[in-house]
């Protein structure tokens, strides 16, 4: 089992800037891709970015340019950095790791975006 816990939600002004993390633990052997997802109010949760374990990314098209991922495998942490943030940026964002084809899920940040 992989036990994951975000951090790094909360509220900011519209063209601001958050940084959210995400630290894997348990079972975090084999662990390859990392990822944010979010999930906006009567939205479907939709893919943010993810990053593989060798350092390939990809990234929403609404996020792109605007949005970082990064990761540190030496502490099983995902990272994402969110610049000039907008208001359709509000959601609940959630990590989700891949590890032997099976997805484990954190339980969200609250991200909120005033204009």
């Amino acid at each position: 089992q992989v036990q994951l816990v975000e951090s790094g939600g909360g509220l900011v002004q519209a063209g601001g800037s958050l940084r959210l993390s995400c630290a894997a633990s348990g079972s975090t052997l084999g662990i390859n891709a990392m990822g944010w997802y979010r999930q906006a109010p009567g939205k479907q949760r939709e893919l943010v970015a993810v990053i593989r374990r060798g350092g390939s990314t990809n990234y929403a098209d609404s996020v792109k340019g605007r949005f970082t991922i990064s990761r540190d495998n030496a502490k099983n942490t995902v990272y994402l950095q969110m610049d000039s943030m907008k208001p359709e940026d509000t959601a609940v964002y959630y990590c989700n790791v891949d590890r032997y084809d099976l997805n484990y899920w954190g339980k969200g940040t609250l991200v909120t975006v005033s204009s």
